[in-house]
């Protein structure tokens, strides 16, 4: 093979070299391979071609998949294309993901549909690459969460992150507690439709999340932001706690005030709280863990943590102990956001997410570094360069400035382990989280999160040092995303700075 540019891949691998021209795919293309990858692989090929290859028992198939431990660490894989394409997986996330490379290499020209010849070795820089979504501001149904699914595990990301329980509603049902679903998540912000997720709702999501390579992360934010909680129960939760900039951006805004037991429609924060010192409130706390766990067979519970301002230090202190405990005892890995390193006794191993900006404010920092100090690790989520729900540019019509205006090299240009002085290993890797306040549709979010997820994906997966790791490798390599986009009906975001690829 002779190697001659440069391919247009994202996240860019370990080692990549082209070849010349391109291997035809035809209705005759074989694939051979007991993987589930195999099916994906064709049913992704027919969406986007129009072509559905067969899949094969014999050894000689145009396109072979398999499995070998030895070509690459966890999650990695090789890839050629020559005359006929082979991918060997590390595993079977190695096997998918050279799946999702080889969907990338699959271009139409006058003569037809064909694979760019090339030679790829890949894995990941980081084990944890995640997106969050917000379904709590507004609610996103089975069909949303598998898109988003496909369309992020598409580019190598292994984990998602729900945010089901937030101030304007709980999405997910608790036995246990079943007013949670029936009084408490019938809107959204500002009056929109809500909606819940019923067990088997969320069993299907952990499934097709995982036949994807993805763990799911449910996430019922304590002890703030928990408003809708005291919709369903009142006496689990404190009365809200004015804070002059809820007050200013409220009237700012045009929103409501919240009211103790009525649905709160507007956006502000830090005004709720669980009641720390009610024993009821841990066995709230005990019992929804208790069903989480039970349904999410990942390592991870998240509980919050963040912007509980309406909560004395000492309490914040206590109940961050006994949570991080309790979800201990369920047998889960506990994660929080950094504000939850502010408490000394946090359970050992708490996992931090870290979302202060690049240059920590404060006292972020210090409490970012104490998970790593009690044995647990950090997750990158610097608002100022990760957070998908802030505006591309100043008039952009959906997202919020808070945090920065984030265009697409602005996404793509930082370095998780320069933010926090703790040591490399110390970081998991990275999380992409869209907030939902503006987003009212699906397409909203599509719109906010690509296509800097894909910068966010780069920066999670790729070699540092790896040499097509620049803006203008990138910002070439990105635009080459658009036709797989537009096939996959991604209803992204064709951000001036990218130069979109029409083929």
């Amino acid at each position: 093979m002779v190697f001659t540019h440069s391919l247009p891949l994202v996240p860019a691998p370990v080692s990549a070299a082209a070849g010349e021209g391109r291997m035809p795919i035809t209705a005759t293309t074989r694939v051979h391979g007991s993987s589930p990858a195999s099916a994906q692989l064709i049913d992704a090929v027919a969406r986007r071609s129009g072509i559905r290859l067969s899949l094969v028992t014999t050894a000689d198939a145009e396109i072979e998949l398999r499995i070998d431990p030895t070509v690459a660490a966890a999650e990695g894989y090789t890839l050629t294309v020559d005359d006929r394409v082979v991918i060997v997986g590390a595993d079977e996330a190695g096997l998918f993901y050279g799946v999702q490379t080889l969907l990338q290499l699959l271009r139409e020209d006058e003569s037809g549909w064909g694979l760019l010849r090339a030679e790829v070795r890949d894995a990941p820089r980081f084990p944890r690459r995640g997106v969050m979504l917000d379904v709590a501001r507004h609610f996103f149904g089975v069909d949303d969460v598998k898109k988003f699914i496909d369309s992020t595990s598409a580019l190598k990301f292994n984990h998602l992150h729900l945010h089901l329980s937030d101030d304007q509603g709980w999405r997910v049902h608790i036995d246990s507690w079943p007013l949670l679903t029936e009084r408490s998540s019938a809107t959204s912000a500002g009056g929109d439709p809500g909606g819940f997720y019923s067990k088997d709702d969320y069993r299907e999501i952990v499934a097709y999340a995982a036949a994807r390579h993805v763990i799911v992360i449910p996430e019922i934010d304590l002890p703030g932001h928990t408003h809708a909680i005291g919709v369903a129960y009142p006496e689990l939760v404190e009365a809200p706690v004015m804070n002059d900039g809820l007050i200013s951006e409220s009237a700012r805004l045009g929103q409501p005030l919240p009211v103790a037991g009525e649905t709160y429609l507007g956006w502000g924060v830090g005004h709720s709280s669980v009641r720390i010192h009610e024993e009821r409130t841990y066995d709230f706390v005990r019992d929804v863990v208790r069903e989480l766990a039970e349904m999410t067979p990942g390592p991870y519970i998240h509980i919050g943590g963040d912007e509980s301002l309406g909560t004395p230090q000492a309490d914040f202190d206590l109940f961050a102990e006994r949570a991080t405990a309790i979800v201990v005892e369920a047998g889960k890995t506990p994660v929080a956001w950094h504000e939850m390193g502010s408490a000394a006794n946090i359970a050992e191993g708490t996992v931090g997410q870290y979302w202060g900006k690049t240059v920590p404010e404060g006292t972020h920092a210090e409490e970012g570094k104490h998970f790593v100090e009690r044995g647990g690790a950090l997750i990158m989520s610097a608002a100022n360069v990760t957070y998908l729900d802030m505006k591309y540019s100043e008039d952009f019509p959906l997202g919020l400035t808070w945090a920065a205006i984030i265009d697409v090299r602005t996404a793509y240009e930082w370095e998780p382990t320069a933010v926090l002085d703790v040591p490399d290993s110390a970081i998991l890797g990275v999380e992409a989280p869209l907030w939902s306040e503006t987003t009212r549709t699906f397409g909203d979010v599509e719109r906010l999160v690509f296509p800097r997820a894909a910068a966010q994906a780069e920066v999670g997966w790729s070699p540092k040092s790896a040499p097509e790791r620049n803006w203008e490798s990138f910002r070439s390599r990105l635009g080459a995303l658009a036709p797989l986009w537009k096939a996959e009906g991604v209803d992204f975001h064709p951000a001036d700075e990218i130069p979109w690829s029409e083929r």
